[in-house]
């Protein structure tokens, strides 16, 4: 089926509006605010940033680790060979979608028993196995594979089937999140792309 650009750019906005529509819902403290306030305590602090999530969600994280690096903190991802132990002057973030992963439990567990503040991002927070060892919770009130029954709207399925809204939402408060601690921790855009590597 060959696309014009009027009909992809308009499937792009209803994806986009699917997104959207995460962040007008109404929560007490907003993901935004969470992770702003977590990373900037902890670059305060002097302390490191680990990373985790399984699937997609992981690769999402992922992302936010390089830019978190961009702009000077110290930033690894959990399975890493150059990941350093985890200690008290640290923070986690997690993410468990669909409430909890057996992997995502172990390692917040981890984190919380070596003294590190944990975030954990999640869809689900109050059934989430991994909410017991956050410090912190970041609510992204996103469809996940726990809520997508097949019941969902033919539209919204072939747009962001399973896990995928959530997941595009991760990314978009990953972009809002970098572009907030730009400013808080001063950060110039040379600085910023000086950091990017030169080994590609």
């Amino acid at each position: 089926m060959t696309m014009t650009t009027t009909s992809m750019a308009a499937l792009a906005a209803q994806i986009g509006n699917q997104i959207s529509s995460v962040f007008s819902q109404s929560t007490t403290n907003p993901p935004l605010s969470v992770m702003v306030d977590e990373l900037s305590a902890v670059a305060s602090r002097k302390g490191r940033v680990f990373v985790h999530g399984v699937g997609r969600e992981g690769l999402m994280l992922k992302a936010l680790c390089m830019r978190l690096f961009h702009l000077g903190l110290p930033a690894h991802c959990v399975g890493d060979m150059t990941t350093p132990p985890i200690a008290s002057n640290d923070l986690l973030i997690a993410s468990a979608g669909p409430g909890g992963f057996a992997t995502v439990d172990a390692i917040c567990s981890i984190a919380k028993s070596s003294g590190a503040r944990v975030l954990l991002l999640t869809a689900q927070p109050e059934s989430s196995s991994a909410a017991k060892f956050a410090t912190a919770i970041a609510y992204i009130p996103a469809q996940t594979m726990a809520d997508d029954d097949g019941e969902t709207s033919a539209a919204a399925v072939a747009l962001l089937p399973m896990g995928s809204l959530y997941e595009g939402a991760m990314f978009v408060l990953f972009e809002m999140v970098v572009f907030k601690l730009t400013e808080i921790l001063g950060q110039s855009p040379e600085a910023v792309r000086a950091r990017h590597t030169n080994l590609e």
